[in-house]
This record gives structure tokens, sequence and C-alpha cells, in this order.
């Protein structure tokens, strides 16, 4: 029965809203006694809801804002005050019917997260026939077909077929890029043109798309230490207006005045002022394609003043290519490449697995040679041995290691390479340093933008760390403007730096790639994961995941984070100042039960839409950002 009427509360509402008309009509007519009929009937169908809520907040040990309208109600009736009664019960259903559909709005970016999940699957069987499947059954393993204009239903790799692919749902970037055999897809993009044939490798809730969903609705569920501050102010406050409107009439004797009081002084829009700012600011970043974990974090992340930025792949692009083979010996250049790369596949690194794609490029058969040991040296190099050839590949420090000379020679072209913003790898083989390799990777379109942004947004101070060479560490940091770098840093030596600057007072948000750079992310106030595709580590293990690898996305969550901050104060002035200037309009005699609910909801409804303008929230960064691609996407279309 209770949940039947809560199911058609707001066919009560409207109910009550015609019997109210229609009281008012008799009233025009001048037929007292069905006017007054009318106006009791509609209290009585309108307070059904709220008694009911305010009962089972009473059997929950709860002082509700429903306990406190079905008192005033109660009084109103029994002073026969019946038009305040209905117009107060009606005028408390409708407002809640309007924040329903208003907070339906802000969380509308989930919505629309929810509604591109994909429902089904054309499973493609052995025999050749196409099976049309529902999402729930697909396995991993099956091999699927994915058609334009359709959903990409699994996380998988491409084994057949290249096409344009629309990740937009993942990254928040609505330029479609290509992918063709051995490349990854992800469930919820949209294949633009082409054709694919891809093996699902993660299926359900392990998808990537799915565990956006989840993420975003945990953190929209979680609350920041504002709101849980005023959950537990209006644990007190409620039962004290209801002490105070009894002290009210106590004081005055009049019924009328305190039962206006108790009404008007409801925490309404102080209770739903700052979590409705949050969901709406937590859904702005995902569908912008930036995953902030909450509440807390929003608050953290806004009170930031100090960034630390990784280098390769956060500042820069994250795609080295190489760029020079520089010889000092006889032995083919093609041979000590081919060496170094076959050694080089041992490890896991960027710069090392950059080497490894340039033979694939060149068409080297790496099976050719034999590996018969290696280790790779983190945060230095490898040694391997191949074709019988002890292989040193890396820094100056492994140089130094190994004791490898480096003659003047080979350290001054080295020096002028990182000048040049390469990073020099050296390479030994049998004891002697053979050549040095150079590879380049490019600084990110959007990031001198986005830093700029950041600092015109209240950053203090912008360091980065980085396992690379002190010249090229530089050339990078010189090239952005940023405070201070330090190269050449193991994984343990950035978790100490970036342990110094909390010491220091700074409140300190750290970039890296989720993985390299976990221990340093974990360690900062605020972890920013760049994590294209978003990656398990980087979804699990940050504070904020950039869904894009794009800097222009980092800029717009340290804004959006200020920005939604700012929007829940602004909600809390406004409600406070609202219950103070009803307080001192009823005790001043100028206000009624009516108006003072119809201001009352009113209010709450100004919070709302004031919550809302986070909905459309953009920043310099990514407004430039999203030009440079229409730009580009009108390129890609002609």
């Amino acid at each position: 029965m209770i949940e039947r009427i809560h199911r058609y509360k707001n066919h009560l509402t409207l109910l009550s809203g015609f019997i109210i008309a229609a009281a008012f009509i008799a009233k025009v007519f001048k037929i007292a006694e069905w006017s007054n009929g009318l106006l009791v009937v509609a209290t009585i169908i309108a307070v059904i809801p709220i008694a009911i809520k305010a009962w089972q907040a009473i059997r929950m040990r709860v002082f509700s804002i429903e306990l406190l309208v079905t008192m005033a109600v109660i009084g109103a009736v029994f002073i026969h005050e019946y038009t305040e009664s209905a117009v107060v019960t009606f005028l408390f259903l409708f407002g809640d019917y309007l924040e329903v559909r208003t907070l339906q709005k802000t969380r509308s970016s989930l919505k629309e997260l929810v509604d591109m999940a994909p429902q089904e699957a054309t499973l493609l069987r052995e025999d050749g026939t196409r099976q049309t499947i529902s999402i729930d059954d697909v396995q991993k393993g099956h091999r699927l077909v994915v058609l334009p204009g359709g959903k990409i239903p699994v996380d998988g790799v491409i084994v057949q077929g290249h096409a344009s692919i629309n990740e937009a749902a993942i990254t928040g970037e609505s330029l479609p890029i290509n992918k063709a055999n051995n490349d990854h897809v992800y469930s919820g993009s949209i294949l633009d043109t082409g054709y694919l044939e891809i093996i699902a490798e993660k299926v359900g809730d392990d998808t990537t798309f799915a565990k956006i969903i989840e993420l975003v609705e945990e953190a929209q569920e979680s609350k920041s230490k504002a709101e849980r501050f005023l959950d537990r102010f209006s644990s007190y406050y409620t039962p004290t207006i209801a002490l105070l409107s009894v002290l009210v009439y106590i004081m005055t004797r009049d019924l009328h005045l305190a039962i206006t009081f108790l009404v008007i002084a409801c925490p309404g829009a102080l209770v739903i002022g700052a979590p409705v700012s949050n969901v709406a600011g937590i859904g702005n970043g995902a569908k912008n394609g930036v995953l902030i974990k909450g509440g807390d974090i929003m608050e953290n992340f806004a009170k930031v003043d100090t960034l630390v930025f990784d280098k390769t792949g956060t500042l820069t692009k994250g795609k080295p290519e190489v760029t020079d083979l520089h010889t000092f010996t006889f032995m083919p250049a093609d041979k000590i490449f081919g060496l170094v790369a076959k050694a080089e596949s041992i490890s896991e690194h960027h710069l090392g697995q950059t080497i490894v794609k340039e033979a694939e490029r060149k068409r080297m058969d790496l099976n050719s040679y034999t590996i018969s040991e290696g280790e790779a040296i983190k945060g230095h190099g490898i040694t391997a041995t191949v074709d019988g050839y002890s292989i040193v590949a890396g820094n100056r420090k492994l140089m130094d290691a190994e004791r490898i000379e480096i003659h003047s020679d080979a350290a001054e072209y080295a020096v002028d390479r990182e000048k040049a913003g390469n990073t020099a790898i050296f390479i030994a083989i049998d004891d002697q340093l053979v050549a040095i390799i150079s590879v380049a990777d490019q600084i990110r379109d959007d990031t001198k933008v986005a830093l700029e942004d950041m600092r015109a947004n209240g950053i203090k101070r912008m360091v980065m760390l980085t396992g690379d060479n002190r010249h090229t560490a530089e050339a990078v940091a010189n090239q952005l403007g940023i405070d201070e770098f330090h190269a050449e840093l193991l994984p343990n030596e950035k978790v100490e730096y970036v342990k110094k600057l909390k010491e220091q007072g700074a409140i300190v948000a750290m970039a890296g790639d989720g993985i390299n750079d976990a221990p340093a992310i974990a360690t900062a106030d605020i972890g920013i994961a760049m994590g294209e595709g978003g990656t398990d580590v980087s979804m699990e293990t940050a504070d904020v995941v950039l869904m894009a690898d794009k800097l222009s996305q980092y800029a717009h969550a340290y804004s959006l984070s200020k920005a939604t901050i700012r929007n829940m104060h602004q909600n809390i002035t406004i409600a406070l100042a609202v219950v103070v200037i009803l307080i001192l309009g009823v005790l001043a005699g100028q206000l009624h039960l009516a108006s003072g609910m119809f201001i009352h909801e009113g209010s709450v409804l100004v919070v709302i839409l004031n919550a809302m303008r986070l909905i459309g929230f953009k920043t310099k960064a990514s407004q430039k950002h999203k030009k440079q691609h229409h730009k580009v996407r009108e390129s890609y279309v002609s």
C-alpha cells in the first residue's frame, strides 16, 4: 500500500492541485462550505505521502523535514486555516516533483552513458554465419562482427578489417580514430565507417565502459566533507527548529505564527545544495572524459596549488620515435640495431619498445637473432647476450655501472642530441661503446595552453620529474615554462620528492601514466592517471583518470573542481540567506504560511538550477582544444 502511494505521488499532487483550484472557484462564487470542504480533501490527499515519509523517518529515529510539514499541516487544520494547509502540502509535493526532475537533469551525463551501453552483439559462428545475441550472452574469446553505425559490444582486439571508430563514450573525444589488425577497441565505441571482426577479451562488468559507469555512479553517491557536515548539521537543526516553534508559541500564544515558523525554517535547500553540485560536477567530468572519484576528491583537488608531472606520456605524447643512429665502429649499423632491438625485446620500458617497433618498421627479422640471457635494469636500461655478443643499452649511469668508457666524441654528440630534445641511448657491445641511438618524443599539442589555464586558475608551482637525461628535461621545461625540473630519477626518488613537497606545505597533484609512476601518484594528495582507454591500473589506483590522455582534460578537471566547490558554497550561502530572511519575515509578521512555503520551495529550485550550470561548464583550454578538433574533423570529413 505504502509503495503504491509513493508510486502515484505525482498523481496525488496533480489531483490535489485540481481540487485546490476547484476550491478557489467555489470561493469566488461564495460557496464557503464547498470551498472549505474541497480544501480539507486536498489537504488530506496531499498530506498522505508526506505523513508516510515522516512516519518512516521516525521509525529510523530521524527528525525529517516531512515531519515538520506534517506537524504544521495538522496545526493549520486545527486552527481552521484550510487554505494554507492545502496550499502548503501541494507546494511541498510539487516542489519535490520539480526537485526530482531537475536532479535527473543533473545526472543526465550518467544517464547518457548508461543509454549508450550496447545491448546486443553479432556473433560470427565457425561455419561463417552470423547470429545476433544479447550482450549478457557474449563470452570471452567469442569472435564478433561490428558493422558501420554499430556499437562495439566488448573490449577486444581486432583480428580482421579496419575502421574509423568514435570513442567519445570512453575518452570524451569525438574525432574518429582509425584502427586495424591487432589494435584494441573498447565497449561503447561506435564504428563510423569500415568493418571489424574482433575477439572478445573483456565482457560484461569487466569492460572499460562498464567500469566507467560504475565509477561515476559511486562518485556521485560519495559525499564531500561539506556534505557530511551538512548532514550532521541538519540532524540537529531540524529538531531545534521544532523546539523553537514551540518556544515561539509559548512566548506569543500565536499558534499560526508558530506553525509558519515551523514550515519556513525547514532546511530543504541547505540539505540539497551541496550534493546536487557534487552530482552535476562529477557528471560534467564524465561527459568530458574525466573520472573524478567522489566529492572528497573534488574538494581536495580544488585546494591543489602544486602540480607535479612525469614527462614521457604526460607532457609528451608518449609515442617516441627513433630519430638517429650514430655509430663509432666499423660494425654495420643494421647489425648493431638488430642486436639492440633483440635485446630490448625483454624490456617493457617505452624507449626500449620504441627501438623494437622501429626494427619491425624496417622489417628486420628479430627471430633470426638468439637471446640467451638478459636483464632489464629499472630506470637505467638493459643488459643481454644476443648471438654471443654482450649487449649493454641504456643511460650514462648504466655505462658507469658496467665500467664502459664514454669517450669525448660520444659524450659531446650525446649532449648535442639531448639539447635538441632527444634522449640519447648509449649502446655498448662486448664492453666497447659502439653507437648512440637518439629517441625523441613530441610535446602534446594541448600541453602549453592547458598549463597556462591551470596557472591562471591558481596553480602556484609546476614541477617535472623524469627519468630522462637533464638536457632533454631542460629543453621540455623551458619550452613549457615549467618552474623546475628534476631529471634522471628512479621511481622511488620521485616518491621522495613528492613527500618533500608535501612536507613543505604544498598540496600536490601528481600526473603520470598510472603504471611506472604509480608509487608517486599514490603518495600525492591527488593522483592523476593519464590512462588512455582506461587501463585497469590507472582506473583503480588514481583519484582522477583522464580517459583521452589530454592535458586539456587535466585543466578541465582542475577548473571543474574549483567551479564545483565554488558552486557548492554559493548554494549553501543562498540556502542560509533565504532561511534567515524567512525567519525574520515571519517574526516581523510579514509572511504567511503559504507564501513562506512558496519562497522556501523556490529557494530549493534556485540552488538546483544554480548547480545545473555545472553541466555545461567548459574551460578555455577545453574550448580551444575543441575548436582545433572541429578543424581537424572538418578536414577529416572533407
